[in-house]
């Protein structure tokens, strides 16, 4: 089994002197965080597209067994709300996302709050997803003008991609939405957010999880009780079950031998993403093997500021 426990995004100004090192030039950030965490997701490709040499700066910053997720563009989610996305979806492939190779993990989509459940759209989209790295290369071939002089289009071999969908609006808890995520081999995210109930079914052979924050959106930060729930929560799924006394809208997904199990926390507002991350993988290297993580470097790393009750409201 599998599990990967890390961070949304690295470079945040407020981290610099708390949870990065004093002194430590912003050019190292990724490099440091991919010591002490074995996934990272990469939140500038929802904003705009990226070069392909800044993919393949970051795959070289980090060890030969780190994965990435990647952040599927606003433009296709929030703009275009999944309408005449083949060219953007294109573009997005073309980027530069093939420079990542082997560290290339789960796409992450996320529809934003006011997107409702509607199932023809979300399978016509589902179906333009490339599931291998030489569909993706195909499909960005097909890329337009914006490309033009700077696309990267080759799969160095053969590579699985994963989907993973994050919704926000209750339109979707319903079982006719879970069974079309399955049919389709697509991940609900398991999403804890404060104002929303998650929704725990598995619908993929691989669970992806983000973390929002306890009681604030992107803000609060996770108690030790909490964070040892979502330990056991993460022991269940690698170990192939699934989580029993949570919600689920359908019967369970056929059982495995083990599954690999991505965890990200997205409340970064007050640094307490970093540490709350670390402090989950404490919890699973005291009853897993391999350890969730590498060992911590040394260096001085300061405990964040206690909880706020104020936060920003922006997409993460």
């Amino acid at each position: 089994m599998s599990v990967r426990i890390g961070i949304s995004g690295w470079r945040y100004a407020g981290w610099r002197g708390r949870f990065y090192s004093n002194g430590l030039r912003q050019a190292d950030e990724l490099a440091y965080a991919a010591q002490r965490f074995s996934t990272i997701e990469i939140n500038g490709t929802f904003y705009s597209l990226q070069r392909p040499e800044l993919f393949a700066a970051w795959a070289d910053a980090v060890p030969e067994d780190f994965v990435f997720a990647l952040k599927g563009s606003r433009f296709i989610t929030h703009m275009l709300k999944l309408n005449r996305v083949a060219t953007p979806l294109a573009n997005f492939f073309a980027q530069g996302v093939l420079r990542l190779g082997r560290k290339l993990g789960p796409i992450l989509w996320q529809l934003p709050p006011t997107f409702r459940f509607q199932p023809e759209k979300l399978a016509a989209f589902f179906d333009l997803l490339p599931r291998d790295t030489e569909a993706a290369a195909a499909l960005a071939r097909r890329h337009d003008g914006r490309l033009k002089a700077r696309a990267f289009l080759k799969a160095a071999a053969p590579r699985k991609i994963r989907h993973a969908l994050e919704v926000r609006h209750e339109s979707f808890a319903v079982p006719e939405f879970v069974g079309l995520l399955k049919a389709h081999d697509i991940a609900l995210v398991v999403s804890d957010m404060p104002d929303l109930p998650a929704l725990f079914d598995v619908t993929s052979d691989f669970v992806y999880c983000r973390l929002h924050g306890s009681t604030v959106l992107y803000t609060s930060g996770y108690r030790a009780d909490e964070l040892s729930v979502w330990a056991k929560r993460l022991q269940s799924w690698a170990a192939g079950g699934e989580v029993k006394e949570a919600t689920r809208l359908s019967a369970s997904h056929p059982r495995r031998r083990s599954r690999d199990v991505f965890v990200y926390f997205d409340n970064d507002a007050k640094v307490r993403a970093p540490f709350d991350a670390l402090s989950l993988i404490e919890r699973l290297e005291r009853s897993t093997s391999p350890p969730a993580r590498r060992p911590t470097p040394r260096g001085h790393i300061r405990a964040p500021d206690g909880p706020s009750r104020t936060g920003p409201s922006a997409p993460r």
